[in-house]
């Protein structure tokens, strides 16, 4: 009797060690390196988001005119791409800028909605788990924490960047408004597929995710 069930449980733990060796040889991992804060696909799925919502402003109204740019309401680090492409667009579209108000004949107030990443993480599998123990012995011994591995059968990654800009232009002297243009919204995508263990399969419309020549 004591046989046969020794037989039975071997048989029943087998398939199982075998989908965690392959998931070990197979494994998938987070590796977030960089030496920035954010990874450069972070920052291209932003500053490429920026790109696309200033294509879409209008700058007619301001040309062969003194313009001074007023950036007092983007007040976030990730707008500062933002205004730069603001400032590019107008200088190629013929307007003149100048660095003090009042040297200039418009007033251009620039503000933004906002810039940033939505994130959305989907897996059909066995999530990583961090083993923790209270205590100098066990799982994190010496202070090290043990994480079982991830068992991917179906894995997405899906990043998805969003930028708004819109602008007010009025009469230095006056206060009068001349022209506004947007809000206007740009949009960029990253997305990761793993099977079985395997890739990332990568697709989008940021520079970081075309193929190497």
């Amino acid at each position: 009797m004591r046989q046969r069930l020794c037989t039975a449980t071997v048989h029943l733990l087998f398939p199982t060690l075998c989908v965690l060796l392959a998931s070990i040889n197979l494994g998938c991992a987070t590796v977030r390196v960089t030496d920035p804060a954010r990874t450069a696909t972070e920052q291209f799925l932003m500053t490429e988001a920026s790109v696309r919502a200033i294509e879409q402003l209008s700058a007619n109204a301001l040309r062969d005119r003194t313009v001074y740019i007023d950036s007092t309401y983007l007040t976030v680090n990730e707008q500062q791409f933002l205004l730069g492409e603001l400032r590019a667009k107008m200088l190629a579209s013929g307007v003149r800028l100048v660095p003090l108000r009042e040297n200039a004949q418009i007033v251009l107030e620039v503000r933004s909605g906002g810039v940033g990443i939505d994130r959305h993480d989907y897996l059909l599998g066995i999530p990583a788990v961090v083993l923790s123990s209270s205590g100098s012995s066990g799982p994190t011994a010496g202070g090290v924490p043990l994480v079982t591995p991830e068992i991917a059968i179906i894995k997405n990654i899906k990043q998805r960047g969003f930028a708004s800009v819109a602008f007010v232009a009025y009469w230095t002297n006056t206060g009068e408004l001349l022209a506004s243009s947007g809000p206007f919204i740009g949009r960029t995508l990253r997305e990761d597929y793993f099977f079985f263990g395997t890739g990332p399969r990568t697709v989008g419309n940021i520079p970081t995710t075309e193929q190497p020549r």
